[in-house]
């Protein structure tokens, strides 16, 4: 696979990865709502599994970013988007990078003490971390949809 190929197919494998994570992480939420302490061991697995997802997603959109920088493309796809819509994709980017910078601490303070038996402290901190994480995988696969499938720039990578 060719480092152009690897490129153009890198942003839908991360809306992918997203996209499951999501999933995941909706699992995740409903087996510990079911408040059953069967399900607790059913709840961790899925939840490191949007944890390793999530760190598989983060490589890649590295990778994407480092390979389209070597390539000497511009880093960033533009958004094409006219009328409303950059109002609704420009304050949704925003939102979405913050909380990606704000929500790796959270998880790996959240994972800690639930894998400290915590499990207090694991809840008081879930009830942050979950909501940020969920809108962060969300908004991921929405930036995706906008930049690659809605508003395509001719040349976008």
């Amino acid at each position: 696979m060719t480092t152009e190929s690897l490129v153009h197919w890198l942003p839908g494998i991360n809306a992918s990865l997203n996209g499951f994570a999501t999933i995941l992480l909706t699992i995740g939420f409903i087996l510990i709502k079911k408040d059953k302490v069967g399900l607790k061991n059913t709840h961790r697995a899925v939840m490191l599994s949007a944890f390793f997802v999530s760190v598989v997603f983060l490589a890649c959109y590295l990778l994407h970013k480092s390979l389209k920088a070597s390539m000497g493309d511009a880093v960033n796809t533009s958004f094409t988007g006219t009328g409303i819509w950059p109002w609704v994709y420009y304050p949704m980017l925003i939102t979405h990078v913050i909380l990606a910078m704000v929500i790796v601490p959270l998880i790996f303070v959240t994972l800690w003490h639930a894998i400290r038996g915590r499990y207090e402290k694991h809840q008081a901190w879930a009830r942050w971390t979950f909501p940020m994480w969920y809108y962060v995988s969300v908004t991921g696969v929405l930036v995706y949809f906008f930049i690659y499938q809605w508003f395509p720039a001719s040349t976008a990578s």
